[in-house]
């Protein structure tokens, strides 16, 4: 299974995802590593398309070894969003503009998203919210 957390810079994107792989036990890519690792630094409309290529073909390994990823990138427009090929989508709608003005610019709502976080969560509701995704996985 492959679960995107997706949402705008600052939005608790990575702070989540850390906690959820610990319940979850499994894989979890952040993006910022993966550009270092990629050394891609451009965020232009094709460098965020080849960026959700990049994450996809990197989960994809892994739930093809039978491991579930969480991967967590912003992912700013469907195009993106239908790059990468989540099978369940956490939308955090924390904030409302992130610092960087050329992702605000190209950010845009999704128009699905099978979870929608608009406040940071307790340690208890992370729990809930893994046992949920649990759920879903088996």
């Amino acid at each position: 299974m492959k679960i995107l957390i997706m949402g705008l810079p600052g939005s608790g994107k990575t702070w989540l995802a850390e906690r959820l792989q610990k319940h979850l036990n499994c894989a979890w890519f952040n993006a910022d590593i993966v550009r270092k690792m990629a050394n891609d630094w451009n965020f232009d409309r094709s460098s965020r398309t080849r960026q959700a290529y990049r994450m996809r073909n990197m989960a994809d390994y892994e739930v093809g070894c039978g491991v579930t990823v969480i991967c967590d990138f912003v992912c700013p427009s469907d195009e993106a969003r239908l790059s990468f090929r989540p099978d369940i989508t956490i939308w955090l709608d924390t904030i409302s503009i992130s610092r960087f003005d050329d992702t605000n610019k190209v950010f845009n709502e999704p128009s699905y998203c099978d979870i929608h976080i608009d406040n940071y969560l307790s340690d208890s509701e992370i729990k809930k919210l893994a046992e949920r995704l649990k759920q879903r996985m088996k």
